[in-house]
């Protein structure tokens, strides 16, 4: 298949200065580019020793032209960078296609002068994703795990990135087709009772409804975590918001462990949202410092639009942090901010500077927690509170990740069996039924690449880097 593409050549480690840059050459052309321009004893000449080794470790010198006056007839060659050969024969290697690796040092110039080179040899320059899309129709992995290598790459936090690596390993593809293999063994018997009436007896409708159903559970299970799987894919929007002074700058400083917001005494001090990342037990999140919410007249232009953008940042986010000061309770001004908060947005009640209060009397609802920014006192507390709420207490423990993309071909398969099922418990002709059940096949299919478009290739792949 290798023949139908033409070679291509990218870096695959930034264009940074680093200890190691790599520049991967894929296809028919890899091997020929290698000789020209990789020696094994960085000789200069014609002669020089330019084979290497499939498999193996190779150790040498890129060469390129040495610049001579036109008048000098020996174009003898000029040491680039030593440098490690890899060479991958097709079909073992990640594209399927014969691979050449070359690691050279991580000079951002020489690593392009070495790509030149290559490209002056017959290479051309891979798209985003190229690497990756040809392993995907050499058909070296499906189109779930090439979705797992961009969320490897992309991953916000480490639990991310291990679910990501099991798509990777294949956990996502042994799930479907677990579910694909028991929807078409039934869907084979249906098919051979229709085809073959005086040979095959007719399917119990009763066998037909315990698979639909067994099949369905499996893929409702699985879009049970798919906000959860967004979650960790993606991360969350946190806001902390609350009437001026109630401490929402000090909470957020004491989250992310450093002073990264002032804060005063003075009410109004912060004007504008801030944002910073942070890492809460694994799970990553946009943290935004909201101005304090207040009406009046005393209130200036500048912090009128600092309460308009802390509006905006409630709508945003995904988790809203509402403070009040323990010292004082729930003042008639708090439940005015609160009600700003709509009632379908998740949220967590946080009273602040317990350290000068008494928490006696607090609420302990379950979303509810008490803090003291000076001290950290319930901050760890806090941070578990989120996680549990924005996640549940056992929503990492699945098996695998899934996409926005895989979820509604997800939704799709169980439409078209539920569908089937209904049919089935109405006792509808088999031929009938197994139209719905081939619908959705083609469904999970399009989960793993068996059945794809173009477009959706082309959506998946131009999200990957150049070298990927």
């Amino acid at each position: 298949m290798q023949s139908l593409f033409p070679t291509i050549a990218a870096p695959v480690t930034p264009l940074s200065v680093g200890g190691v840059g790599i520049i991967r050459i894929s296809g028919e052309k890899s091997f020929e580019i290698a000789r020209a321009i990789f020696s094994r004893d960085g000789a200069g000449d014609s002669a020089c020793a330019s084979d290497f080794k499939v498999g193996k470790v190779n150790h040498g010198w890129i060469l390129r032209d040495a610049e001579r006056p036109r008048s000098e007839r020996d174009f003898k060659k000029e040491q680039l960078d030593e440098v490690i050969l890899l060479a991958f024969k097709a079909p073992n290697s990640f594209t399927g296609e014969d691979v050449i690796e070359i690691h050279s040092h991580g000079s951002p110039v020489i690593i392009r002068e070495i790509l030149n080179l290559a490209i002056a040899c017959g290479a051309q320059l891979a798209a985003r994703g190229e690497f990756s899309k040809r392993a995907f129709l050499n058909g070296k992995i499906d189109l779930s795990q090439a979705e797992a290598i961009l969320d490897l790459i992309h991953a916000k936090n480490l639990q991310g990135a291990l679910n990501s690596a099991k798509n990777l390993g294949g956990a996502l593809t042994k799930g479907i087709g677990e579910i694909k293999l028991e929807v078409t063994e039934i869907l084979g018997k249906i098919i051979a009772s229709l085809d073959f009436p005086d040979d095959v007896k007719e399917v119990e409708y009763s066998e037909i409804e315990a698979v639909l159903q067994n099949s369905i559970k499996k893929i409702e299970k699985i879009l049970e975590n798919a906000h959860c799987h967004n979650i960790l894919r993606e991360g969350i929007k946190i806001a902390i918001v609350g009437c001026p002074n109630v401490g929402k700058s000090s909470l957020f400083n004491a989250l992310l462990a450093l002073e990264r917001a002032i804060v005063t005494d003075i009410a109004g001090t912060t004007r504008d949202t801030i944002r910073e990342s942070i890492d809460i037990k694994g799970l990553s999140a946009t943290l935004i410092d909201t101005a304090g919410i207040r009406e009046g007249k005393n209130i200036d232009v500048v912090e009128k639009i600092g309460v308009e953008n802390s509006r905006d940042a409630i709508n945003e986010a995904d988790l809203v942090l509402c403070l009040y000061d323990a010292s004082l309770g729930i003042t008639s001004d708090d439940r005015a901010v609160f009600a700003l908060v709509p009632q379908e947005k998740v949220q967590i009640m946080v009273a602040t500077k317990a350290d000068i209060a008494s928490t006696s009397g607090l609420k302990t609802a379950q979303n509810h927690a008490t803090v003291s920014s000076l001290t950290l006192d319930g901050i760890e507390k806090l941070k578990d509170l989120i996680f549990n709420t924005v996640l549940g207490l056992n929503s990492i423990e699945t098996e695998f990740l899934t996409n926005q993309r895989q979820q509604e071909c997800l939704k799709n398969t169980l439409l078209a069996l539920e569908t089937a099922l209904n049919a089935t418990l109405a006792y509808e002709m088999q031929d009938l039924i197994s139209i719905d059940i081939k619908q959705a096949l083609i469904s999970l299919d399009e989960i793993t690449g068996e059945v794809v478009t173009d477009d959706v290739l082309t959506h998946i792949f131009e999200n990957f880097c150049i070298g990927k």
